[in-house]
């Protein structure tokens, strides 16, 4: 059981990387305080559609994964301590 919380923590960790980092890379929609400091001029630099919309999907799967994960740590923390 310990080996299952090792490996479940270090996928928690791997996957809260790079969620940060994907939700980086996303464009921003606009109105928010990028804008405010000038970063709405550089919306023509950012990637085409099908790739924003890519990164988007891939983004929400990985945060769903991390979701999922969290979850099973906890199932596991539960049966462990047996409440």
């Amino acid at each position: 059981m310990e080996i299952l919380k090792i490996a479940l923590m270090v996928a928690i960790a791997i996957t809260s990387i790079l969620t940060v980092l994907l939700v980086l890379l996303n464009r921003g929609k606009g109105g928010g305080l990028s804008d405010m400091f000038g970063g709405g001029m550089t919306t023509s630099l950012n990637s085409s559609g099908s790739a924003s919309k890519n990164l988007v999907r891939l983004t929400v799967t990985l945060v769903v994964i991390w979701a999922l994960l969290i979850v099973g740590y906890g199932l596991v923390m539960k049966m462990e301590t047996g409440i």
